[in-house]
């Protein structure tokens, strides 16, 4: 069954029998913060193992590495999730080289774009299927509910647009995939900087996922962001989805500066010598 959200992550042990870890989890954001070594990646890189195992191990109470993980509601074992990741390395895959034409698509945030590209036209599909079932089917006040449904992608357009404004990008808005416009020329995604790519990446993650209930997980997303994308960050992501749960790792204080230092949790603080009940 499918859950809304994790309430707990459980590692038995955090490095080789030591480091008994028990983290309880609200259902919106929680930022996992520490010194260098203590850590946070490791914690989230276990739990991204947990998700992606298979039900059929889940059924026979196998866990991945000690994790356990509990949902919302109690009877879910697993959530809807996706995975953000920062680094901007060259692609070194001749396989994931081989399923893309564009000569632009060298490293790994161009592949990650590349496929929210088709996440992105999936979307607007389902957006449309969504606004053509409000009238087929007779709902109450249908004009103004296909309305807000239509505004959920001129929103993340009018977001980009404001991100990008400094260099005079602008989202192409008479294209279904994204290209975006600069001082008269068409550009791809994959011409845009690291912290461009990066923000899009995060922003489109959460759009596609309409608004429905899900777990964002992402591993120190600020590495190429400048200072004001840092402190929008969580913002941005409530604003495009408030039913999502966010678990993040970060090295900066300008990520919860905007009102969230209530949401930090510290590595040293979910260490527990024996195991909870």
């Amino acid at each position: 069954m499918i859950g809304l959200y994790i309430k707990s992550i459980e590692i038995e042990s955090l490095w080789r029998g030591t480091r008994h870890i028990f983290w309880n989890l609200r259902p919106g954001v929680n930022v996992l913060s520490g010194i260098n070594g203590v850590g946070k990646s490791t914690i989230l890189r276990r739990t991204i193992r947990r998700l992606t195992q298979s039900r059929e191990a889940i059924e026979r109470n196998i866990t991945l590495g000690g994790v356990r993980l509990t949902f919302e509601p109690e009877e879910a074992d697993s959530v809807r999730y996706d995975v953000i990741r920062s680094t901007d390395r060259p692609l070194v895959s001749a396989d994931i080289a081989s399923k893309v034409a564009d000569a632009h698509i060298s490293t790994e945030l161009d592949w990650e774009l590349y496929q929210l590209q088709r996440r992105f036209l999936d979307f607007q599909v389902n957006q449309s299927n969504r606004i053509v079932n409000l009238f087929t089917q007779g709902v109450p006040d249908a004009q103004q509910k296909a309305a807000e449904i239509a505004q959920e992608k001129a929103h993340f357009q009018d977001l980009v647009d404001e991100l990008f404004s400094p260099t005079g990008k602008v989202i192409d808005r008479t294209a279904n995939e994204l290209f975006f416009h600069q001082l008269g020329e068409r550009i791809t995604p994959y011409m845009l900087s690291s912290g461009e790519k990066q923000i899009l990446i995060i922003l489109l993650t959460v759009l596609v996922q309409n608004r429905e209930p899900y777990v964002l997980l992402m591993d120190e997303p600020e590495i190429s962001l400048h200072i004001e994308w840092q402190q929008k960050l969580l913002d941005l992501i409530v604003d495009l989805n408030p039913n999502a749960q966010i678990i993040i790792t970060t090295h900066s204080p300008a990520v919860i500066m905007n009102g969230w230092m209530d949401r930090v949790t510290d590595v040293e603080d979910i260490i527990v010598k024996d195991k909870p009940n």
